[in-house]
């Protein structure tokens, strides 16, 4: 009963996203990050172009830091709903609701930006399949630079995680960091700085974008640059919204989506290396794990990869298996 009004409220929300200008059609983009985080750059590169494609004929508003009030595992359900037409959305914060949408999050499944564009490429179809599934259309998917281990102290084998508690941002790398020994714990983003400084938690399961972004620097000392993921983002629409647009606004909003997520990609794999710069700039050691930890974290990863092929389709099978031990 609930979806079925929220698609009423989704379909009134059309009738009236046209301006008093009858050739704009007005939607706003829910982004869960703050207004400097790549993604929420991406999402708004992604409006400019889509102004710009239709002539100014569909404008689009991006809400960064979840200022719409939608941030974490509710998105795929407020965007089937039309709560928000728009939204950029960690996969693996939905992966709850969608199984698939776990794939990008696996740990040390791919190691490099080449494997985890491969991975990608061959996922989209079913990443497509799932968000229609949730009555929306899959636009484009960018990564986070690869997530590192970010601590007070250096992490030389799984002994030294133990007992350390270390904030992470979904299923997989809370199981990740269990199977680590360190008690993995889950808390918004804007709670990690001070939760850092009163010892609430004593690490982050981060990117160094996300380090250099948060000034982690300030509380923490090392990053450890350990390939945990290469977690995607994606950007859906409702589409309710999607199909009110006119056949040449689709083939617009998808000829933006294709070079933001072009451009996003390039972005994430620069600014990786940049931002390691700026860190070690600000005083962190970025230390690479020893071989012993290293053989640590791919025995636990295939813990978590086994677990997954569990509840996988023969599809997800398929590609997983064919990335398995790369």
């Amino acid at each position: 009963m609930k979806r079925v009004v929220g698609l009423f409220v989704a379909l009134l929300f059309v009738a009236f996203a046209f301006s008093a200008k009858a050739d704009v059609f007005k939607m706003n983009l829910n982004a869960i990050y703050g207004p400097k985080s790549i993604h929420t750059l991406g999402a708004m590169k992604f409006a400019k172009l889509v102004k710009k494609y239709t002539h100014g004929q569909v404008v689009i508003t991006v809400y960064p830091g979840g200022s719409l009030g939608f941030k974490g595992p509710e998105l795929l359900r407020v965007v089937r709903d039309g709560q928000v037409p728009m939204s950029d959305i960690l996969m693996g914060v939905v992966s709850g609701s969608e199984h698939v949408f776990g794939i990008s999050s696996l740990p040390r499944l791919v190691k490099s930006y080449k494997e985890a564009w491969k991975l990608y490429q061959a996922c989209k179809p079913l990443y497509e399949k799932a968000a229609l599934k949730w009555h929306q259309k899959f636009l484009y998917a960018a990564p986070w630079p690869p997530s590192g281990l970010v601590t007070k102290k250096m992490i030389k084998t799984k002994t030294d995680l133990k007992g350390i508690k270390i904030r992470t941002y979904d299923r997989n790398g809370a199981e990740f960091l269990r199977l680590l020994g360190a008690n993995a714990v889950s808390m918004p983003w804007g709670d990690v700085y001070q939760a850092l400084r009163t010892n609430l938690i004593n690490g982050v399961l981060t990117s160094a974008e996300s380090t250099k972004n948060g000034k982690f620097w300030e509380v923490l000392k090392y990053f450890e640059p350990i390939n945990y993921a290469y977690p995607l983002n994606m950007v859906t629409i409702n589409l309710d919204y999607w199909n009110a647009l006119t056949p040449a606004q689709k083939k617009a909003m998808l000829r933006a989506a294709k070079e933001t997520e072009k451009a996003q990609w390039a972005y994430s794999e620069r600014i990786n290396s940049e931002d390691l710069k700026i860190i070690k700039e600000h005083g962190m050691k970025v230390v690479k794990p020893t071989k012993e930890f290293e053989n640590q974290m791919d025995a636990a990863a295939k813990v978590l990869i086994d677990e997954f092929l569990k509840k996988a389709s023969p599809q997800e099978k398929k590609i997983i298996e064919g990335f398995v031990g790369k």
